[in-house]
């Protein structure tokens, strides 16, 4: 009997250890790791460098009130705000929490400067922001508010695509639209650089917010530290986590000067954000994900990756309906059967996870080596045959 509550289903298996893009079950089977997490371990399992940072750092201190300054939290602050738009970081424990903060920060602001009115968040509709209370409703899924009434109030809703629908939407109580820039439980679906800009442009326009959540599509993920980069905008507010911390449950919001100036002392706190072995771990990540070299190298897997998935597209085309994404978040969406798809992946040791309109997520970490993308190829252009 299990005393943990039944909220996951989870798969029959369970894991000794891994290392880099690998696992090792408790029958001594040996996985590719293609979930990592869901996009956390964004160098692998048990890296070396991660590994000796948390060693070292817990044998000087783990813990302390934020009550005090923290060195290490002030040091990854600034490596994020000089590689980044932002003027301002907190320190949060996870993408829900960095989400909630990053709305508070919307609200706080128009409060700040005498518009407690202004207090609404735009969001695409089912979209995924997190499993917190304010997180739920500002995806607006029905799945996920089921039973957890009454409801929050403070967003609207437009559906992806539907830009005439968007602008309708703004009111004068809006204070900020929130999207992904990549939908990833929504089923990997990108939003065009042109749209990104054309956001932007109406965020000013109508003098609100733009809050881009980089939760999962974030930190190197697409071979660019953000993967707004490419369009060249600048948001007021950025979510992130997940990768940041390898593994290691670091959050954060990000923020440029203007709407951080709402942010004064006691109107946001973490018990645990930005403590000193979560700082050490960050520290270590940061400098290795942001150079020029490995950006570069995730953008070569993925136009190798990519490239690949497509052939099998066409090869399998009553199968594989699309190849999604940007990056290393990818998206197989299939014709039908998502489900049992994942299972012979895995049977056949190749770890995947779900996600949106048939969508099976391919989430390899971001310094995958080529011949352990051939093998995830082989494996999926085996069960392709299978079920052709």
């Amino acid at each position: 009997m299990s005393y943990l509550a039944k909220n996951y289903n989870r798969k029959k298996i369970s894991f000794k250890y891994g290392k880099g893009s690998f696992l090792y079950s408790k029958d001594n089977k040996k996985y590719l790791d293609f979930v990592q997490g869901i996009a956390v371990n964004s160098l692998g399992h048990a890296h070396p460098k991660l590994v000796k940072a948390i060693n070292n750092q817990s044998k000087k201190l783990w813990h302390v009130s934020n009550s005090f300054q923290i060195p290490e939290g002030e040091k990854l602050a600034k490596k994020i705000c000089q590689k980044t738009f932002a003027d301002y970081v907190m320190f949060q424990n996870s993408g829900a929490e960095a989400t909630e903060a990053a709305i508070k920060v919307a609200r706080r602001y128009f409060y700040f400067i005498g518009k407690p009115n202004k207090n609404r968040i735009l969001c695409i509709k089912n979209s995924f922001h997190g499993r917190t209370l304010a997180a739920i409703y500002a995806s607006g899924s029905k799945k996920m508010t089921e039973g957890f009434g009454p409801k929050i109030a403070g967003f609207d809703h437009f559906r992806f695509g539907d830009h005439k629908s968007l602008e309708k939407k703004i009111t004068k109580k809006t204070a900020a639209i929130m999207i992904e820039p990549i939908m990833g439980e929504g089923g990997i679906k990108v939003i065009p650089e042109w749209c990104l800009k054309e956001l932007r442009k109406l965020c000013n326009k109508k003098k609100i917010l733009l809050i881009l959540d980089e939760v999962q599509c974030g930190i190197s993920r697409t071979g660019s530290f953000f993967s707004f980069e490419k369009s060249k905008i600048k948001p007021d507010i950025v979510p992130i986590a997940k990768g940041i911390g390898g593994g290691f449950p670091i959050g954060a919001v990000l923020m440029n000067k203007k709407v951080a100036a709402g942010m004064t002392p006691g109107t946001h706190g973490s018990t645990f954000g930005g403590n000193p072995l979560a700082m050490a771990v960050g520290n270590t990540v940061m400098d290795i994900v942001s150079t020029k070299q490995f950006l570069n190298n995730v953008k070569k897997s993925s136009k190798y990756f990519l490239s690949n998935l497509n052939k099998l597209k066409e090869k399998y085309p009553k199968i594989i309906k699309e190849i999604r994404g940007r990056g290393l978040l990818i998206g197989i969406q299939l014709y039908k059967g998502q489900s049992n798809f994942i299972k012979k992946l895995m049977y056949n040791k190749l770890l995947t996870i779900r996600a949106a309109d048939q969508v099976v997520r391919v989430l390899p970490p971001l310094n995958v080596k080529k011949k352990e993308i051939d093998q995830a190829l082989k494996i999926i252009n085996k069960v392709c045959a299978e079920l052709k």
